[in-house]
């Protein structure tokens, strides 16, 4: 059933995914279905075409995708972000990108409120080092 389901919709992933929701189908109707190969293998069938147009679907009432253009010192920033040490950059992105207070930071990463400023702090300088 999965060789069938994958030549039908090109993904093993996929596949298996349509067959085991077949199987959970077929399973729920076992006993009122005289030839229950027969009924499965039209399960996967119908779920792969239904697939297939969901996929149409999807392609059809997708926006069409504008490049976003940023301001230079962004992509510094972003570059610059990198290069931090990881706890200094975890601690710089919970404080500005997630916009959590210094305690909260510190809770997430495991430490006190105090070492967690002293990160941030230290990320800051090295942040402001890398960019000038």
């Amino acid at each position: 059933m999965v060789r069938l389901a994958r030549l039908l919709v090109g993904s093993v992933a996929e596949a298996e995914e349509l067959v085991q929701d077949a199987f959970i189908r077929v399973h729920a109707r076992y006993d009122s279905v005289d030839d229950a190969p027969a009924y499965l293998r039209t399960a996967v069938v119908n779920a792969c075409r239904n697939r297939a147009r969901r996929r149409v679907l999807e392609r059809d009432r997708m926006p069409t995708a504008t490049e976003a253009v940023l301001p230079p010192e962004v992509d510094a920033v972003w570059e610059s972000l990198q290069r931090l040490e990881a706890r200094r950059r975890t601690a710089l992105v919970l404080r500005y990108y997630e916009d959590l207070s210094v305690a909260e930071v510190g809770r997430l990463m495991g430490c006190s409120e105090g070492a967690a400023a002293s990160l941030i702090r230290r990320a800051l300088a090295d942040m402001k080092e890398v960019l000038s």
